[in-house]
């Protein structure tokens, strides 16, 4: 927005620009996940080239599923480490959030693996003493491991704000889950049967049992003859009676 000081000059007030900017690297994230899933459910954790995101990297991390609704950090960006004040690597994701926000990251967690879905949460810190308060943005995006199961997720965790005394911790003010498998679900015109029908279809006429053929009779050929006998007489006749009078 752009408005006049009493000089005259003009002043764009930039508030607006940063509030739309300040979480690029979620996505960067996200379009490179897109890039590499490359219309698969979802891609390999072998697919993953740090190159991709380099401008990205200190807020990205790599999770590993451990148990139901925990994953722990496998690889994890420096502004992780300088949110904990300490090393990230092998500890779990709760430990980002606070003890009332836990049941919801878990549940996340388990619709982000056994759907799968790709998952967005808005997390705040409220200020406290050498702690201003800051708001933050995580996304969760499923992938493969290399034994072929969903078990690990590209991670990206931007924050807007100083993170001041270390450690922080977020509350979940909210979150979007979106499951995957809807982008594979096949497309269905009106007027026509949809999948089941198509199915139910098949299967009906898998389970029909052909009608038996009627065994045809050949003629008869008397041996050293090309003649062929007469077949059986037929039930009608025509009788020729135009020389009766």
């Amino acid at each position: 927005m752009r408005q006049d000081n009493s000089d005259g000059h003009s002043v764009i007030n930039m508030s607006n620009f940063m509030s739309a900017t300040r979480f690029n690297a979620i996505t960067e994230v996200e379009g490179y996940w897109e890039a590499i899933r490359a219309g698969r459910l979802v891609p390999r954790r072998s697919d993953i080239d740090p190159r991709g995101i380099e401008r990205a990297l200190e807020f990205a991390f790599i999770l590993e599923r451990v148990a139901p609704g925990i994953a722990r950090m496998r690889v994890a960006g420096s502004h992780l480490s300088d949110i904990m004040g300490m090393e990230v690597r092998g500890m779990p994701l709760s430990a980002f959030v606070t003890p009332t926000g836990r049941n919801d990251m878990s549940e996340v967690l388990e619709q982000v693996f056994d759907s799968p879905a790709r998952a967005t949460l808005d997390l705040m810190s409220p200020s406290a003493i050498g702690k201003p308060a800051i708001d933050a943005k995580l996304v969760l995006l499923p992938m493969k491991s290399d034994l072929g199961d969903i078990s690990r997720a590209l991670g990206c965790f931007a924050t807007h704000g100083e993170i001041g005394r270390a450690p922080r911790r977020f509350d979940i003010v909210g979150h979007t889950v979106t499951p995957l498998l809807g982008d594979f679900m096949p497309s269905t015109r009106p007027g026509t049967p949809d999948s089941s029908t198509k199915s139910e279809t098949g299967e009906r006429r898998r389970n029909q049992r052909p009608f038996p053929a009627i065994p045809q009779k050949r003629p008869e050929v008397t041996p050293g003859t090309s003649r062929l006998r007469p077949g059986p007489r037929p039930y009608l006749s025509v009788v020729d009676t135009s020389g009766d009078d």
